[in-house]
């Protein structure tokens, strides 16, 4: 029982490291000290899953047999404290893409979903912008159905694009 404790310690530790990281920073401990906070709580809820799990296996009743339990379980936690600190230092250091600007929607191509009209007015089209679909209002010098494959000419705002009609094979 005290292992199963222990490893439930571990799990709310866990959660506040996740839900409110910089709130529990405390020493030596958290983001930005020496050990992340989610590596210990993987020590502390390994030591108490894998010692309970352990002394449940060998049916730990005498003093030698709690000892053998809590070196497994100190052996599970120390290897799983190891993982939490590899894993939560590749995800603060992972690279990731620019945030898309109006500038990249520049020169994507589209399809119009909602008629565009002619001069004023806005119609809708859907391009695809970083792999995926995004929907914008837009403006043209001539109608364009729904339907009509555009070209981005022009991104007046972040939500508005200025288009023209692609021209299709055999319709020119």
């Amino acid at each position: 029982m005290v292992f199963l404790a222990i490893g439930a310690v571990g799990v709310v530790i866990l959660a506040i490291a996740l839900l409110g990281g910089e709130l529990a920073s405390i020493g030596h401990f958290g983001t930005d000290g020496f050990v992340p906070l989610e590596a210990v709580a993987g020590f502390i809820g390994a030591l108490g899953f894998a010692g309970a799990i352990a002394s449940e296996a060998l049916d730990a009743r005498t003093p030698a047999l709690i000892l053998i339990a809590a070196v497994v379980a100190t052996v599970a936690a120390i290897v799983t404290a190891w993982l939490a600190l590899r894993l939560s230092r590749a995800a603060r250091n992972m690279r990731t893409d620019a945030t898309p600007t109006r500038q990249h929607l520049v020169g994507t191509l589209g399809v119009v979903v909602t008629p565009v009209p002619a001069g004023i007015g806005y119609g809708e089209v859907r391009i695809r912008l970083g792999g995926q679909p995004v929907k914008l209002n837009a403006r043209a010098d001539q109608a364009l159905p729904a339907g009509t494959q555009i070209f981005v000419v022009e991104a007046p705002t972040d939500t508005s694009v200025v288009v023209e009609a692609t021209p299709t094979p055999g319709r020119e």
